[in-house]
């Protein structure tokens, strides 16, 4: 079975697509290339590549390793309808890039998030062992294995804490120095105690529709964190792409190469891009 064949497989029983907000996502295989990369050496295995954004730099490394056959980005490096491809167009070179150097390109993104195991069951890992948590939007008609699959989570303490102790666990987990923080009165002079943490990959704009003592979420609109502040809540900012891409290297990158190593196929290596990053920094 082909490389892509072999991940598509895999990918489909990680992040099933039926998982995904098909209302505005595009997920699944967008470059399927016509002329695959041929494996470089019998004792060279051929590689997945995995990102969580599409950039030029991104491309450029996945594309300068000769044994990469397959893209795994997160983000979907096509997202909305395209009349020509063109040179000119940022987005359209890249894609021309990876077909014309033999490279297919597969997005799982919200199928990712809503999935279990996934991007959302990921951010709560800092809390592993302190509560329980449950999906704010219950996927409908879930595929086996993904019963509790669905959009969002909320994570409940089995024993409340102050809110610095729920930051400093937040930083911990994703390796990040400093977050933006809206802090309820309440809960900077700890007479409210945060039992509950809502959490939303990315953007958590759906977020100030559900409740918690505490929103966990890549980015929100200022009006946004308004309101739930209103709500008595606490909110905290890791850039967008900050509340995803550990789950690369911690989740998906060792279920990709556990499938793939039981699919009957030929020795495949998943990498995780050394370039890809958050754009934004605190300076």
């Amino acid at each position: 079975m082909a490389l892509l064949q072999r991940v598509l497989k895999s990918m489909e029983r990680i992040a099933p697509q039926s998982l995904a907000d098909h209302a505005w996502d595009n997920v699944g295989l967008l470059v399927e290339a016509p002329y695959p990369r041929a494996r470089v050496a019998a004792a060279t295995p051929q590689r997945v590549f995995l990102t969580i954004d599409f950039t030029s730099a991104v491309v450029d490394e996945a594309l300068n390793d000769p044994s990469v056959g397959v893209i795994v980005a997160y983000h979907p490096p096509i997202f909305r309808g395209m009349k020509r491809l063109l040179l000119k167009d940022t987005k359209q070179r890249m894609v021309l890039q990876c077909a014309a150097k033999g490279v297919s390109v597969f997005s799982p993104h919200t199928s990712c998030d809503s999935c279990e195991d996934g991007v959302n069951d990921w951010l709560l890992m800092g809390f592993k062992g302190e509560g329980t948590s449950k999906v704010y939007v219950p996927a409908e008609n879930p595929p086996e294995g993904h019963e509790n699959a669905g959009k969002g989570r909320v994570f409940t303490f089995d024993q409340p804490k102050p809110v610095q102790q729920v930051i400093d666990q937040i930083k911990r987990h994703l390796g990040m120095k400093n977050v933006r923080a809206a802090i309820h009165p309440t809960h900077a002079s700890n007479e409210r105690l945060i039992s509950t943490v809502g959490v939303w990959a990315g953007s958590g704009s759906e977020l100030v529709r559900y409740k918690a003592d505490l929103f966990l979420t890549g980015e929100l609109g200022h009006h946004d964190v308004l309101e739930a502040l209103e709500q008595d809540t606490t909110v905290i900012l890791c850039e967008h792409s900050n509340t995803e891409r550990g789950y690369l290297s911690a989740v998906l990158k060792p279920k990709l190469e556990e499938l793939l190593a039981k699919d009957g196929g030929e020795a495949v290596d998943v990498i995780v891009s050394t370039t890809d990053k958050d754009p934004l920094v605190v300076v």
